[in-house]
This record gives structure tokens, sequence and C-alpha cells, in this order.
């Protein structure tokens, strides 16, 4: 990919100004526009609209975990006086338009399925050892199943793998809390065999069909956990057994620290993906910007260091990717965010500025959808931590659910993702790009990174004629933070027309998805 320099001086200021008024009358090009398009001045975007490979819609996952006094998360979202989900929560989900939903976690190290299904009143409480408190067992496989339906999403289920070896989450109340492969297959055997005779004994006659299972979380970060031989052993052991009860379900190994290849190499025949996990700080070590408050004192700052963040996660990524040495197996990271210093996860990730970098993040995510077939920018919902996509305030009257910066990235490009992708040859400089394709609409996600100036691009699709081009655009103030009092408010996206000359601006710290029809 090739740079060149961007010659626009547009202002922030100036073009928040162009957005407000675009939303009632449409966008104009501004006289700088027209100029630089009469003289074909503006820096090249260049795509080639040739399909490459697949893109696999679960780019997008969110991660439900319960997680106890630490962050109220799937209690918070649950209506214990309807017995029900939050309508607000579902309603957020849905606006979010996640196509794949998690259930799991550490979590699951300790989580017997079977304590949270059937009547009500005889599903036991549980201890949270992760994460502190009592979890209810009011939300199990049913209920969260039910709410994958109700928002779209496809379920994707982490079994307890023997507590990853893990001792302290082997007991509890002098009771086991180890799940074996026996249990893992019964799980599976609940929720998709038709006929399935303990499901039918609670008064359940429809199957529960989900066919994505996790084995094994975090199973390596433990050195008190499985080592490597005994995980890749019971990685086959309860494939094996998973299977067997339903051939069709795709099935998740762990591959992190190292373990990918080897993992590929013992498991591989029985695996359709390797899972692994990255929740990083993206402040510098040396100088913290991020940390705490310290964002609020040096805007400047802070948006260099956000800027930079999208290449620990390429970092990672290739690392992973890269150790396989070319073995035909798919990635999921099933896990990812910023781990920061600071209140509930640190303030800074309700501002604008780190949506903008996780746009980053979200794109690279796709340059590497060629083997990485699930990912994730966030948590799934809570209450407390700023990781989350969906924040849930309570007590109930304090307000809606509503989306995090983060979230509202997700939504906007989760919406513009095409089969297929397609390479972005030249970009300008600043300007972060990918883009994808279905059919004769080509959809291309657009950062400027530049915080205060809008950026030119000239875009030329192949030898394609663009016949219509459409615009999705969130642009904000970097320092703008969003809650329960303002969400409505910030953050929006707004609708444009573009020049199917492709003639395209890009207002400062914006993140804009381009849809763009072609003749060919």
């Amino acid at each position: 990919m090739t740079h060149t320099n961007a010659t626009s001086t547009i202002s922030r200021r100036d073009a928040l100004r162009g957005i407000a008024g675009a939303a009632c009358a449409g966008v104009a090009a501004t006289h700088a526009a027209a100029a630089s398009a009469k003289r074909g001045t503006a820096p090249l975007l260049s795509i080639d609209p040739t399909p490459r490979h697949a893109i696999s819609p679960h780019l997008y996952m969110q991660f439900m975990e319960p997680l106890g006094v630490t962050d109220s998360s799937v209690e918070a979202a649950w209506d214990h006086s309807r017995n029900d989900w939050r309508e607000d929560v579902v309603e957020a989900t849905r606006d979010l338009g996640p196509t794949m939903l998690r259930w799991g976690g550490i979590y699951t190290d300790f989580y017997r399925w079977r304590e949270g299904v059937g009547p009500r009143e005889s599903r036991p409480p549980m201890q949270n050892l992760q994460w502190g408190g009592i979890e209810s067992n009011q939300i199990g496989t049913v209920e969260f199943y039910d709410f994958c339906t109700r928002v779209g999403a496809d379920p994707l289920m982490c079994v307890n793998f023997e507590s990853d070896g893990r001792r302290r989450f082997m007991t509890a109340g002098g009771k086991s809390r180890v799940g074996d492969a026996r249990e893992a297959a019964d799980w599976v055997s609940f929720c998709n065999d038709p006929d399935n005779a303990e499901r039918h004994a609670l008064g359940m006659r429809s199957s529960l069909p989900i066919r994505y299972w996790q084995i094994g979380n975090e199973t390596s970060y433990d050195n008190q956990g499985f080592d490597f031989d005994t995980a890749a052993r019971k990685t086959v052991e309860f494939a094996k057994a998973m299977r067997e009860r339903d051939p069709s379900i795709s099935l998740i190994g762990w591959g992190d620290s190292g373990w990918a290849p080897r993992m590929a190499d013992a498991a591989g025949e029985h695996l359709q993906m390797l899972a692994f996990h990255q929740m990083f700080n993206p402040d510098s070590s040396e100088n913290p910007v991020l940390e705490g408050e310290r964002y609020r004192r040096d805007p400047d700052a802070t948006w260099r260091q956000l800027m930079s963040a999208w290449e620990s996660n390429d970092r990672k990524i290739r690392e992973v990717r890269d150790s396989l040495g070319g073995r035909d197996i798919a990635l999921a990271m099933t896990e990812h965010h910023f781990a920061l210093p600071g209140r509930d996860r640190c303030d800074v990730l309700s501002t604008w500025a780190a949506g903008v970098s996780y746009a980053r993040i979200l794109n690279n995510h796709q340059r590497h959808s060629d083997v990485l077939r699930i990912a994730t920018a966030a948590d799934f919902c809570g209450n407390r931590w700023q990781v989350n996509a969906v924040m849930i305030p309570t007590p109930r009257g304090e307000g809606r659910a509503y989306l995090m910066p983060v979230a509202r990235v997700m939504r906007l490009y989760r919406r513009h993702l095409g089969r297929h992708a397609v390479e972005v040859q030249d970009t300008p400089a600043g300007l972060d790009v990918v883009a994808s394709r279905t059919g004769n609409r080509v959809f291309v996600n657009v950062v400027n990174t530049d915080r205060d100036h809008t950026l030119s691009a000239r875009a030329i699709i192949g030898g394609a004629t663009i016949t219509s081009a459409s615009a999705q655009v969130i642009v904000d103030d970097p320092m703008v933070e969003v809650s329960q009092l303002n969400s409505d408010q910030v953050m929006q996206a707004t609708a444009k027309t573009l020049a199917t000359n492709g003639e395209w601006q890009f207002p400062p710290a914006s993140v804009t998805a381009v849809t763009v029809t072609v003749d060919a």
C-alpha cells in the first residue's frame, strides 16, 4: 500500500459545522473541494474491485460473561421482576446488530450448565469464583439462546473444559465445579438434538440449535492450569465427544501463547478454528497519557497515543497467524479490548477519540479476514466497565441502555461489510481505509486520523464507473464523552451524498462508511 500527501486544511470546527448543516439540507461541496476537484489535485484513493477472499460476518462478535459484583453484566441486563431481558437492553443490542454472541470466558471454568436450566425455583445460585458475588442462574442456556434469537445473533458457547486445569476453580462450597467431556457433549445434545429426552422432560420440545462451541478459555495464561500436552489431549477428547452428538458443529480450540502451531498439529483435524485473546494497554509505558484522568490534560498527546494503538493489535494477530506457518486453520479472536488503569477501566474509553482508535483496530481485523473468522473489540454489556459495548444504567430509572463509542463504530461497520474483500492499493496520508464488495456495491470504511483537518481523496475503483455514492459519517470532538445524559446527542451517524466523480472529503477525527455502486 502506498501513500500520497493530503492537501486539505479545513479545520475540525468548520467540519463539524458542515456536518450539522448536512443533517438538515444535505451536503454541498465546499469551495475548497470544488477547486480541488477542478484541478484534480486530491490524493489518490485507489481500490481494485476484484473480489478476493470471503469475509466472515462474525468480525463484530459480542462477548457476554456474568461478572458478579465486579460489573453486574448479565444480571444487570435481566429484569427479575418480569423474568425477562430488559427491553432497553434488547433494543440497544438490536441497534448494535451483532452477528454473534459468545457465552463464557473464565466464568465457564466453574459453570455447570444444568444449574441454569429447568424451573426457576429449582436453579441453585452459584458463587462467581473469578469476579466475586453470587450469580442467580436465572439466566442460562435457554435465556441466552432466546436473547440471541431476538437480536439476530449466532450463539457461541464456551464449555467447562475441566476448569482449564485451574485448581482454584474446581470446588466451591465443598462441591465440584469441574465439567468433563461427557458434560460438554450432553450440553450439545440438550441444545441441538431434536429428540433430546432431558430437554423434553423440562417441557421444551423445540431444539436450540447452536453451531459454534469453544473448548478452552485462556488455558495457556495460567501456569497453575493445564500444560500444553494435557490441554491438547483433552481438546481431542472433548471434540470427539461433542462431535459424536452433532457432527455439524464448528469447534474452536485454544491457540494463544505460542500454542497455535502445536494445537493445530495435535488437534487440528477436530477443530475449525483456534482462539486467542488480546487485552492490552495502548498507553506509553515511559510517558503515560491515557490512564486515570491524564487524558484530559493533553488532548493532542491522547489522540496521538490512541491513533497508534492498532499497531499492537496488528502485531498480535501477525504473531499468531505467522506462527501457523501456512497451516490451514482459521483464527478466532474471541476477546479483545483495551485494558487501562483508571475508574471502571478508564474514562477515556467513553471519548470519541477511543471510538476512532477502535475503528482503526476494526479496519485491521478486516485486513486479516483471510484467516480471522471471529473478532471483537469490546465486552458486551454491563453497568460499570467502560470496555463494554452496551452500557446499562442502574437502577433502571437512571436511564436507558446506550452504546459506547466502540459500539457505535461496530454498528456502523457491521452494516457496511461486503461478502468479499477487495484490495485498497493507494491511500492518502492520514486516512486508514479498507474495502469490501457484494455484487455491484463496494463498501469503503475510512478513518481520518487527523484530529484537526479535513482530508480529501480522489477515489478510483479499478476501471469501473461510479454510478452512485453515499456515506454514513460519525464525527465529533475527540474529547466528547458519552453517558446516559447525552447518548442520543453525541457521536451520531449522519447521511451524506458523495460525488460520483470520486472527489470526496473526510472530516477531522471521523469514521465514514461509504457505499458505492459501480457499473461492473
